[in-house]
């Protein structure tokens, strides 16, 4: 019985290490898909920061079917 009961706790660390190794990675892959999109706002930013403002009256406004 109790080489029964060491079996279910070594399997369980082992299914809970590989468990946290996943979640690891899905993490730093996350991680790196987030720090992609931050540049990718930044750039956005910059872009519309540098960009010339050319409002126009809402009268003015063409639909957009033309």
């Amino acid at each position: 019985m109790h080489d029964e009961s060491l079996e279910q706790v070594q399997s369980k660390i082992a299914y809970l290490e590989r468990a946290m190794s996943e979640l690891s990675d899905v993490v730093f892959r996350q991680h790196r898909e987030i720090q992609a999109l931050e540049m990718q706002i930044k750039a956005v930013r910059e872009r519309l920061q540098g960009a010339p403002s050319e409002a126009r009256p809402l009268e003015e406004e063409r639909p957009p079917h033309y």
